[in-house]
């Protein structure tokens, strides 16, 4: 698996690094499309992906659900179209 290289322009970004049940992406630069995200652990096993479709003035996704994660350092790879980022994010109590 070859790692993603970020981009020279972030498209989104987190609310806060650290969440809990539910991570909130905030979108900046996001062109009207698909995001896809992908949550890797320390050893880069995928443990979580979601893929949604967000409008022209979406502001922010919330990806819920996350509450059976174990806690932890993640890594959370977003893509939309040719553009790519990860980011570092925690889980704690």
């Amino acid at each position: 698996m070859n790692p993603v290289q970020p981009s020279s322009t972030n498209f989104a970004s987190v609310r806060t690094p650290i969440f809990t049940d539910t991570l909130y992406i905030q979108l900046a630069q996001c062109l009207q499309g698909l995001v896809e995200a992908i949550l890797l652990d320390e050893h880069g096993t995928i443990c979580g992906r979601m893929e949604t479709n967000v409008s022209e003035n979406e502001q922010e996704v919330a990806w819920k659900g996350l509450n059976d994660l174990p806690y932890g350092i993640y890594t959370l790879q977003l893509q939309q179209g040719a553009q790519e980022m990860n980011m570092r994010i925690v889980k704690r109590v």
